[in-house]
């Protein structure tokens, strides 16, 4: 990414959001791009602290100065914002400072959208300072084109993974004429542009008006027995995942009567003797040390989050949670219980690569609880919680979680670990595909 320094801006965070620019370096096949930092868009406004042009995307990073240092801020964008559980005032008022951010990065983009091309999503990022090193934004807010962020590479990385990218890059020829309108006294050659990731596709060489979601570059057909799935949405078409169980038995079956009277009986008998056992075994006041089976859906469930559809490969509730984890977390969990945990499996594809999700939300019976779980799951080799469609074989094949992408959230009482990993081959957790799909995953419904 190539960083053009133009106006001062007067926010305090402004100089972290220009070192966090400058740190991604030029030429990045991920986050190229040209970032113009302390740009106007707006004339008798303030600059903003920068306008981030990449191939796929174009960010407005609007700065929002907090009274001083944060641990933890929860920063929903309708609603209370809280620093370290405290929350911000102005002149005696609870403030959330997203409000003011926010509409003046609308009107920014309401200025841009008519020079940015059609298919080129523009999405905005709400930088806070001086330092804050945790922010908590809500699922549903997640699910959107905004992001709350201390400005750190990783931060901006992880933003732009997780943020709905164009089907294919804008040509050199559509970037230059953006930049111009901002900062036209830039000269940025073609090959520098090139350089930053703008290049000409085909896509982009003979569709005037293109579609909202890029075409998938691979499918897998579903079998024979497979079962129809539901309808997805029109602008995307995602593998349809095998489901056996539903299939119809076509053996024609045996010549005369089946006595199934008496098998019945025996079977209803053997039942009883079984759930007799299960009583006496797991009786008394200490909890099973093996939860209960977990529910499994096997119709095939399809939603779109920040442009990606997630088909549901299993999913399920239970009340035990240390059995399903490993690590310091099961720890964790035998020493201080959840109230529930659900958990739901989904495939994805991303970039033309298939991708594993594995969703487990945990919830306590505090906020406080919920805050010290998160955090020991934030923190590397503490563990995790096992795969739901792993745990019930309902993948075509295991996927390897070793380098998987891990992203998670918090809300009230309730946290969100996501896991993504390849289908097709090792994972990486810095890769961006990987990224995006685990970052789009904080907002899929798992029930």
């Amino acid at each position: 990414m190539r960083l053009i320094r133009l106006e001062r801006q007067p926010s305090r965070v402004a100089e972290d959001v220009r070192a966090a620019l400058a740190a991604l370096g030029r030429g990045d096949d991920f986050a190229g791009g040209i970032a113009l930092a302390g740009a106007r868009p707006l004339p008798g406004r303030p600059p903003v602290e920068a306008i981030v042009v990449l191939p796929r995307a174009v960010l407005v990073v609007i700065g929002v100065d907090l009274p001083d240092p944060a641990i933890r801020l929860d920063a929903p964008l309708t609603g209370q914002w809280k620093a370290d559980g405290w929350p911000l005032v102005a002149d005696g008022e609870v403030v959330n400072p997203a409000t003011e951010a926010l509409a003046f990065a609308g009107a920014v983009a309401e200025r841009l959208r008519p020079d940015v091309p059609e298919h080129l999503p523009i999405a905005t990022i709400i930088a806070v300072g001086p330092f804050v090193e945790e922010i908590e934004q809500p699922p549903a807010d997640l699910a959107g084109n905004v992001r709350v962020l201390f400005p750190t590479q990783n931060s901006l990385l992880a933003a732009i993974a997780s943020l709905t990218p164009a089907p294919w890059p804008c040509t050199p020829a559509q970037a230059r004429a953006l930049i111009d309108t901002l900062a036209p006294d830039t000269n940025l050659t073609g090959d520098a542009l090139a350089a930053e990731g703008f290049t000409v596709t085909e896509e982009s060489a003979t569709v005037k008006l293109p579609p909202v979601k890029p075409r998938p570059r691979r499918t897998r057909p579903a079998g024979p027995a497979a079962v129809p799935p539901v309808v997805p949405p029109a602008e995307v078409t995602m593998p349809v995942p095998r489901v056996t169980a539903a299939a119809p038995v076509r053996t024609p079956p045996p010549p005369g009567p089946v006595p199934w009277r008496p098998v019945g009986a025996i079977a209803v008998a053997l039942v009883l003797v079984v759930v007799v056992l299960v009583l006496v075994t797991t009786g008394g006041d200490d909890e099973p040390v093996t939860a209960p089976t977990t529910t499994t859906a096997v119709t095939p469930v399809r939603q779109a989050v920040a442009g990606i559809e997630f088909t549901k490969r299993a999913s399920g509730t239970e009340r035990t949670c240390a059995a399903r984890a490993y690590g310091d977390l099961q720890a964790r969990l035998q020493a201080g219980g959840c109230a529930g945990m659900e958990r739901g499996s989904f495939e994805a594809t991303v970039d033309g690569r298939v991708v594993a999700v594995s969703v487990a939300v945990l919830t306590f019976g505090s906020d406080e609880q919920a805050a010290a779980f998160k955090q020991l799951a934030d923190t590397p080799g503490s563990g995790g919680i096992t795969d739901l469609a792993t745990e019930t074989h309902q993948w075509p094949r295991e996927p390897d979680t070793a380098g998987a992408a891990y992203q998670s959230a918090i809300s009230g009482a309730a946290v969100r670990l996501v896991l993504a990993a390849y289908l097709d081959g090792q994972s990486s957790p810095e890769d961006p595909v990987l990224l995006r799909a685990a970052g789009a995953a904080l907002g899929v419904r798992i029930s």
